[in-house]
């Protein structure tokens, strides 16, 4: 089966609360332009992210607002920062690394910093008829100039999203891809 890929590079998620505190009381964050999942966007507004070895500015705030703040890298970024967060499915903290989120009227420092999980978006209808309805992870086979197998991909179902993987810039890279590139699933 074959599978649109989408290249995430670092983002931020933040709460309305951390909004208030990164850009001031009422401010609302505005959209540039949707992303390929129904819903999302990547927001106008972009803040500097730093750890304790350095920073990264300009990096992309994600809406809508989330219940979570989350702070997304790839392992080559943490490297700059001078953390070591764990990788994670979006939402899940655990673990995660303290960093400072900085905007132009405050900052919010939080454990909020993760790796995230490769991962395949999926609709009910999709996990059916491609047989990973009730799977945890997928495989996908990259060809092209650097082919290879990706494991581990984490199936994320619901209605609210459209078919396609996630990889973050580090996996990307490796294996030269780029947004909108496809890939074959394998589900075992």
């Amino acid at each position: 089966m074959k599978v649109k890929i989408g290249v995430s590079a670092r983002h931020v998620h933040v709460t309305k609360e951390d909004v208030k505190i990164l850009f001031g009381e009422g401010y609302e964050l505005t959209k540039k332009s949707d992303l390929s999942q129904p819903g999302q966007y990547a927001c106008n507004e972009q803040v500097i992210i730093k750890g304790p070895k350095g920073l990264i500015e300009r990096v992309r705030i994600l809406g809508p607002e989330r219940d979570k703040t989350q702070v997304e890298v790839s392992k080559t970024d943490t490297f700059a920062l001078g953390i070591n967060p764990p990788v994670r499915n979006s939402g899940d903290l655990d673990g995660a690394s303290l960093i400072t989120i900085i905007g132009p009227k405050g900052e919010v420092t939080k454990n909020a910093a993760i790796i995230a999980s490769r991962h395949i978006h999926a609709t009910e209808e999709d996990a059916k008829k491609y047989g990973f309805e009730g799977k945890e992870f997928v495989s996908l086979v990259v060809k092209g100039e650097k082919p290879g197998i990706l494991e581990n991909v984490y199936v994320r179902i619901s209605d609210k999203f459209s078919l396609e993987v996630h990889l973050d810039t580090d996996d990307a890279n490796a294996f030269l891809i780029k947004n909108g590139d496809e890939a074959d699933l394998i589900v075992k």
